[in-house]
């Protein structure tokens, strides 16, 4: 404590803290981008190691997710790819996250769009084992907000089915079946149409039914929820339903295949 209180009490890093806070209001007031990017490159330093440096890219772009600022995420993965998209260093313990903090940062914050152009930026780079390895990441640092959740984890669990859609087409690993179900029956009633979404879009892109407790212990409870057809495949009983092999072609060939469909073919109708 000592410590932190004399370095916290140094001029030089006193002024970078107060830039980095005049970065963060900038970003948040949604500045233009070149004005922006002046501040980040001239103007706008952090404290590591005794020593400041300048912002970089990557901790950037996650001041553009937290305030949607959608045109500086562009800019930011227009010049600097993938590399925008790096773990930053941990401010509390130092240390140089794994994982995928965007994504989960993106995810949290529900920035569907931004989510998507960081997801192209990751299919431009033409690295396809690389690409798989970062969307099913998690992180290793216990400071970092959703440590040791993946980006459609923490999808599942927060109930936000167009960032779940997003990663699942791209490829993510489709985990979290478990943690679906429990959302369906635990969450409002003002959040059931997602969730319940959430866990249409994980059955379109499983490939195979994992082995749950919850719908053996439970089962007529189950089978009266997801429908029949869908209970009898999870359970290992019965081939996929038709139409959920019908519309898993339709997802995987890009998510606005099934978002823009009738009503009376969302995945929802294959539980009836």
């Amino acid at each position: 404590t000592h410590t932190l209180d004399c370095l916290s009490s140094s001029p030089s890093q006193r002024e970078c803290e107060r830039t980095a806070f005049s970065f963060y209001c900038a970003v948040r007031e949604r500045l233009p981008v070149w004005l922006l990017e002046d501040m980040r490159i001239m103007e706008v330093f952090c404290w590591e190691d005794g020593q400041p440096r300048a912002f970089l890219p990557s901790e950037a772009l996650l001041y553009a997710l937290v305030h949607d600022h959608q045109d500086y995420a562009r800019y930011l993965l227009n010049r600097y790819s993938v590399s925008a998209l790096k773990a930053p260093r941990c401010s509390f313990c130092c240390c140089r996250s794994t994982g995928a903090p965007h994504l989960n940062v993106a995810v949290r914050y529900d920035r569907v769009t931004i989510l998507g152009m960081m997801l192209e930026a990751l299919k431009d780079c033409g690295m396809k084992s690389q690409h798989r390895e970062y969307l099913d990441s998690y992180g290793n640092c216990s400071h970092v907000a959703d440590a040791g959740k993946t980006a459609v984890q923490l999808a599942v669990e927060l109930s936000h089915p167009d960032c779940l859609l997003l990663l699942l087409v791209q490829g993510a690993r489709p985990d979290g079946l478990d943690t679906a179900l429990q959302r369906l029956i635990s969450c409002d009633v003002s959040e059931r149409r997602h969730a319940q979404r959430c866990l249409d879009f994980l059955l379109l892109f499983l490939p195979e039914p994992p082995l749950l407790r919850c719908l053996q212990d439970e089962s007529q409870r189950w089978q009266s929820l997801l429908g029949n057809e869908v209970f009898c495949w999870l359970c290992g009983l019965a081939p996929p339903p038709l139409l959920l092999q019908a519309l898993r072609c339709l997802a995987r060939s890009g998510p606005d295949q099934i978002s823009t469909l009738s009503n009376f073919l969302q995945p929802h109708i294959f539980r009836l």
